[in-house]
């Protein structure tokens, strides 16, 4: 394995982070849940993640394909290291996914920034996110466009990533702890809907809510192995889809009820 020369700096980083939150109220997980929610608080002017940021979109997203340039300041403002747990803090900015428990993950960072990219989301517009997770992904929609409605099935992650998103100032995000397949009808229709998890088809639901040239971005397939990411366009009646490539998501998460 290739030695990585910014890893002295990311431990730094970990140290400074938990000196921040050595005050903070812990809030215990549901029994048998892995992995606690960072509690540090915003960072201060001139913390050191504001480098690892820059070097994150740097390298991760210009270096790649994504060219939005709105896009790109949108996920140098994002403190990915306040939605990922306290034992990751260290690879926060690095170019993978990581564990939030309960089975999930915050997608790596050119995901989010590809996903955001391609659902377009302008100011004055109404998106949702099905998958909160840790709520990463609203935070970026929440600094290109007015309304962001996103909702997660798993009732602690819900409640994690709405205390973390209001602790952050994001309060043009709404939470809902719900199945995500049938959507959210009573603010529908969505201008942009991005699924955050891989169901095995398109839920109908979600095509229905979804505005007049609004665009739609989803994973599918079966659960385990890759997922097409597929790009769902509404033209009137007719909807559009095109299939960008090969991606890898957790399962979309249904209720039994």
């Amino acid at each position: 394995m290739q030695a990585n020369p910014n890893r002295p700096l990311r431990f730094g980083l970990l140290l400074c982070l938990l000196v921040l939150t050595a005050c903070s109220p812990a809030t215990s997980p549901a029994a048998g849940a892995p992995s606690p929610t960072v509690k540090a608080t915003p960072s201060p002017a001139g913390d050191p993640t504001i480098k690892l940021r820059q070097a994150m979109v740097k390298d991760q997203l210009q270096g790649r394909d994504i060219t939005d340039e709105r896009v790109l300041a949108a996920m140098g403002r994002v403190p990915r290291h306040e939605f990922v747990p306290v034992e990751f803090l260290d690879q926060a900015y690095e170019d993978h996914p990581l564990p939030i428990g309960y089975g999930q993950t915050i997608s790596q960072p050119y995901i989010v920034a590809l996903m955001t990219q391609l659902v377009n989301p302008q100011p004055g517009k109404k998106v949702l996110e099905i998958g909160t997770g840790s709520g990463y992904q609203a935070a970026v929609l929440a600094e290109l466009t007015d309304q962001v409605y996103s909702i997660e099935i798993i009732p602690e992650l819900a409640g994690r990533a709405e205390a973390t998103l209001k602790r952050l100032g994001y309060d043009k995000i709404v939470v809902k702890q719900a199945d995500g397949y049938w959507g959210w009808a009573e603010h529908a229709p969505f201008d942009a809907i991005l699924v955050t998890a891989a169901p095995d088809h398109v839920p109908q639901p979600l095509v229905v809510q979804l505005a007049a040239g609004g665009i739609m971005v989803i994973p599918v397939g079966p659960p385990g192995g890759y997922h097409s990411l597929w790009i769902l366009e509404r033209h009137g009646e007719e909807i559009i889809r095109t299939n960008w490539g090969a991606v890898s998501f957790v399962p979309l998460t249904r209720s039994s009820k």
